[in-house]
């Protein structure tokens, strides 16, 4: 079976169902995306890996994991999402040390947000992409839309099933507060180690952008 690369376009959110995610892939020779509903946890930490300017004053859990592995050289040279059953990605860690190479299950969040830190590729199977991948076309010129049409994506996901529940703090008051506010209370967020709200303000912060 060919392996087809993929890279990550970004995180949705649902608005009608809060504290759901979906980490939205794409092909890197095409267009169609791979939407995959992770939890909120998962969610921040793979947000905190693509924006390099949040730095955690102590490391996720993620995060402990790459320095564990970086302490005994322990290297991922890739992740593949290999199998698809019922609406549940399943996913490979390929890692190799002194030369050995070991193959271990993981959680398809858990595997992408560990990728990002070993900046590895993540791959999966083009019958994967074929059955499960969605075009989503955009225009360049309506940054409303799509961020719209990326949520509606995601709440009609949620509504073939795959639901999360996860309690979600509110972020009334984000959309009054001016960019420098936006910052300022991120770097407070990030230092309280309240990463929920710190990916929510990272959100309307990119929204702004």
């Amino acid at each position: 079976m060919s392996l087809v690369r993929l890279k990550i376009k970004g995180i949705s959110y649902s608005q009608t169902q809060n504290g759901a995610y979906a980490l939205i892939l794409n092909e890197v020779e095409g267009d169609r995306k791979l939407p995959i509903v992770i939890g909120a946890f998962e969610a921040q930490s793979i947000a905190i890996a693509l924006e390099k300017e949040i730095k955690p004053p102590r490391p996720l859990t993620h995060d402990l994991f790459k320095n564990f592995s970086d302490r005994f050289d322990i290297v991922i040279k890739q992740v593949i999402i290999h199998k698809l059953v019922d609406g549940v990605f399943y996913s490979s860690i390929i890692c190799e040390r002194d030369g050995i190479e070991e193959i271990i299950d993981a959680r398809t969040s858990d595997a992408i947000a560990l990728a990002l830190r070993f900046n590895a590729p993540i791959f999966t199977y083009k019958t994967i992409l074929d059955k499960a991948g969605i075009f989503l076309k955009f225009s360049s010129k309506d940054k409303e839309k799509k961020d719209s049409d990326d949520s509606i994506m995601v709440d009609e996901i949620l509504q073939e099933g795959e639901t999360i529940e996860i309690e979600s703090g509110a972020s009334d008051g984000y959309t009054e507060l001016t960019i420098d506010e936006l910052e300022a209370e991120l770097k407070k967020a990030v230092t309280n180690e309240d990463y929920e709200k710190a990916a929510k303000l990272r959100d309307e912060i990119s929204k702004r952008n």
